[in-house]
């Protein structure tokens, strides 16, 4: 999960736009702090590692439980109108949300589970419990199948064609035809694909995290999802990780250093 929480990280100052849409910028900054995606990412980790080999049922309310717990620890961390009635609810219901919430908290799923087909369902039920329109799903399955097979050994050319035939999405585009118009957009259908194309396009781990923020937009939860697409097909260099964990919170820390002990 390194990747995702970096991307998330050094993608949160350049938010809503904020940036100059060009991939020569500080790595890191005193603005480069956690944000929710962060939070939730560790919430559905937690949730993963609880219930290996438990019922569908489980999973779901573990999910629920931990990431009610996680949110409600860091209110301020940047949630969503609608997620945040969900936190406070005393009996949370999925939303028919197709934000880009389901895709940037899945990147556990991608790492725990032997086959493609579990990986993909266990993410669905990560999206599910909160953002059960078919494009939140799909924003899911999507990023977790691309994690699983980049750290499995497919090509770029096969995650590409995999990602196109399975789900539709369109990734003709490349970074150049992206960057001039792409706004702040929450959509899984307007962040999915934008992320997965910066990871095809990057050179490394960190080409992939400054291409993603040079899009904008929502670029931290942009870059949270290339990042987590981009640790299993390069890894993660050492230093970038030892930033990482120096910028979380001890609780953070210690679940993401118990997922790396479970993570296939």
């Amino acid at each position: 999960m390194y990747g995702a929480i970096l991307g998330d990280m050094i993608g949160a100052p350049y938010e809503f736009d904020r940036g100059e849409k060009t991939k020569d910028f500080p790595l890191f900054c005193k603005y480069s702090e956690f944000t929710d995606d962060t939070v939730i990412t560790i919430a559905v980790a937690e949730a993963l590692i609880d219930t290996l080999g438990q019922s569908d049922d489980d999973i779901k309310d573990a999910l629920v439980r931990s990431m009610k717990k996680w949110g409600r620890r860091y209110p301020g961390a940047g949630y969503g109108i609608s997620f945040i009635g969900w936190l406070g609810s005393k009996n949370p219901q999925p939303y028919n949300s197709y934000g880009n919430g389901s895709a940037m908290r899945v990147s556990a799923a991608g790492w725990m589970f032997d086959t493609l087909e579990q990986t993909r369902h266990i993410a669905r039920l990560t999206a599910v419990v909160t953002h059960n329109h078919p494009e939140g799903i799909k924003g899911a399955e999507a990023t977790a199948s691309a994690i699983f097979l980049a750290r499995t050994g497919s090509s770029k050319e096969d995650i590409d064609q995999y990602i196109i035939d399975e789900f539709g999405y369109d990734l003709s585009r490349t970074c150049d035809d992206i960057r001039p118009h792409y706004r702040h957009v929450e959509s899984c259908q307007k962040t999915v694909p934008e992320a997965i194309t910066a990871f095809l396009e990057g050179n490394d781990f960190e080409d992939v995290i400054r291409t993603a923020v040079s899009l904008g937009g929502d670029c931290d939860t942009l870059t949270c999802i290339a990042g987590s697409i981009a640790e299993a097909f390069y890894g993660v260099p050492d230093n970038l990780k030892t930033e990482c964990v120096n910028r979380l919170t001890k609780d953070l820390r210690d679940v993401l250093i118990c997922f790396n002990g479970y993570r296939k």
